[in-house]
């Protein structure tokens, strides 16, 4: 394999001075080295990369389209050698996360918590809102990256996502339920039982989606926006829900349990991660953000 980063040097030498000898001088050195680098790099890739002619030797269209990929490696290697002589508690800045109401209760907290002791000195501003609205201020540059379900996005072609956790689905019961003597349960089965609805990063409609693909409506009682009031809802054997595993919690706040079950059917699962605005060049503050959240999603997950 002939792909180096060396050859890339010799290579990116020959392209800007038009010559062998002219890249000699630059690099300080052997003419035959040069040759035979760019020769064995030709070879490897199947391709010329260069015209030769009596004046010197000038790119071809693949070697204007590889100098452009080879910038693009030298500038990524040069920032990686910065990454790992920075000290991070010198590193500042600001950084803007944007949350729904949701990961800022589930997620955020721990993840800021790791950020904040690795790099001290960053000012990290939070905002919550609605994934929809913060989904407009990272298009339009208002926040630099946001936590929410992005499996919820909707402008793919404006937003970049990265999943860091996935969720399955699960049915809340209170103790004593009859449907507590199935292992899993089926949607099916919830039709025949009263929902409570968690309006909360459009849970709500997710759920009234999934049964109507299964043909059919579901008995609704209540819509809310407060998991704790779910929880209690639930628990007294006001109706069932269904959410995600990552929010259930087995007592409410009055100190009443609940159960769990899986879902029967194949649902898709619920992506939590990290967007920012596609084509936008990272700052340095959200760069790092998206390794720690990467760190501490592998670290929830093992």
């Amino acid at each position: 394999m002939s792909l180096s980063i060396r050859n890339i040097r010799y290579f990116t030498a020959v392209a800007q001075s038009e010559s062998i000898t002219g890249a000699t001088q630059t690099l300080n050195i052997s003419q035959s080295a040069i040759t035979e680098s760019i020769r064995s790099l030709e070879e490897d890739l199947g391709i010329a990369l260069f015209d030769r002619h009596a004046r010197g030797m000038t790119l071809t269209h693949a070697g204007h389209q590889f100098l452009r990929h080879c910038h693009e490696i030298m500038a990524a290697i040069s920032r990686a050698r910065n990454a790992l002589t920075e000290r991070p508690d010198t590193v500042s800045g600001t950084l803007n996360i944007g949350v729904t109401g949701l990961m800022i209760g589930y997620y955020l907290p721990y993840l800021l918590d790791r950020y904040r002791r690795v790099f001290p000195n960053v000012n990290v501003k939070v905002l919550e809102d609605r994934s929809e609205f913060l989904q407009d201020l990272l298009v339009n540059g208002e926040i630099d990256a946001a936590i929410l379900i992005v499996s919820n996005v909707k402008d793919g072609h404006a937003l970049g996502t990265e999943t860091l956790i996935q969720s399955q689905w699960r049915v809340w019961l209170p103790i004593h339920h009859e449907l507590l003597e199935s292992k899993k349960i089926s949607l099916e089965q919830l039709k025949e039982h009263p929902l409570i609805m968690l309006k909360n990063d459009a849970f709500d409609e997710m759920i009234s989606a999934l049964m109507r693909k299964r043909g059919g409506s579901h008995h609704n009682t209540m819509r809310t926006t407060s998991v704790e009031a779910v929880r209690s809802l639930v628990a007294t054997g006001a109706g069932l829900t269904l959410l995600p595993d990552f929010i259930f919690r087995p007592w409410s706040l009055e100190g009443d349990r609940l159960e769990v079950r899986p879902v029967a059917d194949e649902l898709p699962t619920v992506e939590i991660g990290v967007a920012w605005r596609r084509g936008h060049e990272l700052n340095d503050a959200t760069r790092n953000f998206l390794l720690i959240a990467r760190e501490f999603s592998r670290h929830l997950s093992d």
